[in-house]
Order: structure tokens, then sequence, then C-alpha cells
């Protein structure tokens, strides 16, 4: 399965930020839009990724006054990206080694969308619920005599 499969399946839908905006005002998008992360955009180019992870290590270095932090200071700067055209085991890989829960899908400088570790779960199960099905349609419509010796 490709990581453009991923996104056919997840939908499209797109939520940036702008560097210079609060964390508040992410915190806001993210609960808003029930999503984990945040693909931050400066002049129409990517620039880097806000994650919960992200929000919550600026909330400890923030103190009380973590709402008024921005953006730029804490996210996550030239975060790994995915091609459309990668294989979901690489996908993983990448994630895995790297510790990225969230990738944005990238072709060129353009943004396709983003693809969590949730996603990639669900599009693994979906894959083999499948198969599953297909095989147990094979062996239930198996042709008798075939293969008896």
């Amino acid at each position: 399965m490709l990581v453009s499969e991923i996104l056919a399946i997840k939908g499209k839908v797109l939520f940036t930020i702008g560097p210079n905006r609060p964390i508040a005002e992410a915190v806001e998008i993210m609960n808003e839009q029930d999503v984990g992360s945040l693909v931050v955009f400066s002049r129409g180019e990517m620039v880097g990724m806000l994650t919960f992870r992200q929000v919550l290590q600026a909330v400890q270095k923030g103190g009380a006054d973590w709402q008024s932090l921005q953006v730029e200071g804490v996210m996550l700067r030239e975060p790994r990206v995915a091609a459309p055209d990668m294989e979901m085991d690489e996908l993983r890989r990448l994630m895995v080694e790297h510790h990225q829960r969230y990738l944005p899908v990238m072709d060129g400088s353009t943004l396709l969308g983003v693809v969590s570790f949730h996603d990639v779960a669900k599009a693994v199960l979906e894959e083999q619920s499948f198969e599953n099905r297909m095989l147990k349609n094979y062996i239930r419509n198996w042709p008798a005599g075939e293969g008896e010796e």
C-alpha cells in the first residue's frame, strides 16, 4: 500500500498555522478539528510541524505564560516528510526510527496531507481484513477435486 492510498482513505483535509501565531490558537484549532498536529507554513512554504508533544513541551517551558508563546518557538523544524509514492513499510520505518507520529506528505513543495501513526494502523487493519476476506472466499469456493491426489 502506498502513502497516496492511505491519504485517499483518510481524506486530504489540511490544517495549518503560521509560525507567528500563539500556541493558545494552535491548541484551539487542534481541539476544534480533533487533530494531533498542524503543519506550520510561512510565505507558502512548510517551515515546521506542531504536534501535541510540542504543545506539552511549551506548557512545561512557558509555565503560566505558555499561551503567549509563539508556534515558531516550539515547533518541530524540518520534520521528516513522506512522498505519495512511498510504500507503507518504508513509512512505518521512518516514523518509528525518527519518533515522529505525524508526517507531512509532500509532492515536491506541495503539501498533500498529513499521515498519522493512527492512519497507518487503520490502513494496515483494512488491508489485512480485505486479504482475510479474499482468502476465506478463495477457500470456500475451492473447486472440488483439485489438489486431491
